[in-house]
């Protein structure tokens, strides 16, 4: 994968959305602000005070999460409004409700081998 393709990932343009949410989700930051805005609307400058960095790194997670879905952005004048859009995390519990049985099934596996039943 070139350089510029991996750049296109992270930045959410990928073709799979669960791709491009889990990329979203990754940074840390990144999540910090969707916790900031699953309250309701925030406009930018909120969202940056709660950050040690510039308002341009702020501007960049905003754009990331937006084109992962995970953001809505409301214009109301000259601010920009961001809220969280809950229904972007329908593509990852996809991939997790597909996951989640094998894992839970390995674990049983586990468990039962590290404590057999014992019959009497």
């Amino acid at each position: 994968m070139s350089m510029a393709s991996t750049a296109r990932s992270a930045a959410g343009d990928a073709g799979d959305p669960a791709d491009a949410v889990l990329r979203a989700l990754a940074d840390p930051q990144r999540r910090q602000i969707l916790k900031l805005v699953r309250g309701g609307e925030l406009a930018a400058g909120q969202i940056a005070a709660h950050f040690d960095v510039t308002q341009q790194g702020v501007s960049h997670h905003l754009q990331v999460l937006q084109r992962a879905g995970l953001l809505r952005e409301r214009r109301e004048g000259a601010r920009r409004l961001y809220a969280l859009n809950p229904d972007a995390l329908s593509p990852v519990r996809e991939v997790l409700t597909e996951l989640w049985p094998v894992a839970l099934d390995r674990l049983k596996q586990a468990g039962e081998r590290a404590h057999p039943r014992q019959t009497s």
